[in-house]
């Protein structure tokens, strides 16, 4: 755990994985690169998402709400690489210190994906090679990155005025969460 920065309050935030990467094979036989994420870094997310070219999708999955919304998967509106920027830098310490969220990155164009979870373990479906660069770049090395057992996930009050404001932010279209959604 580690001390939040935002000015409202000091809030204890989620799980220090080690700079460490691994490729896995999938259910249905693809790869993806499983990292684990420090500070909750929505910076790296960004840098990791120049590896494909754009335009965006976001999935912003609902799944534990405190009264801003339903749960949900809420999906945004086709967006550029500046309006992915924005609202990483906007909302990205709050999608790293609350674990009410699943945050996927989906390029429309070449279908790479880049799911930041509630454990804050970044999942990379795409141009493998090509991430497995941009994390060695940032210091991560092949490890396994693990979950803490026990472990608990944590929903700030402090945070509830930007979950709202994130909900805000497009016009979301809703769907209902899928059974894997549920915690």
């Amino acid at each position: 755990m580690h001390k939040m920065s935002a000015g409202t309050a000091d809030l204890q935030c989620a799980h220090q994985h080690a700079k460490t990467f691994r490729r896995e094979t999938t259910s249905s036989g693809g790869n993806r690169l499983v990292a684990g994420f420090r500070d909750g870094d929505a910076a790296l997310l960004l840098q990791l998402s120049g590896n494909v070219p754009g335009p965006f999708e976001i999935l912003y999955v609902l799944h534990t709400p405190r009264g801003e919304g339903t749960p949900g998967r809420y999906q945004s509106p086709e967006i550029s690489r500046e309006e992915l920027a924005l609202f990483l830098d906007e909302y990205g310490e709050f999608l790293g210190c609350d674990a009410r969220v699943d945050f996927w990155l989906h390029c429309i164009t070449t279908g790479a994906t880049l799911v930041w979870d509630r454990h804050n373990l970044l999942y990379a479906y795409g141009p493998i090679s090509d991430f497995e660069v941009e994390l060695e770049a940032h210091g991560f090395s092949t490890g396994e990155p693990t979950i803490p057992s026990p472990h608990a996930h944590n929903y700030h009050q402090a945070n509830d005025a930007v979950a709202m404001r994130v909900l805000k932010h497009w016009s979301w279209q809703r769907s209902e969460l899928r059974p894997e959604d549920w915690q």
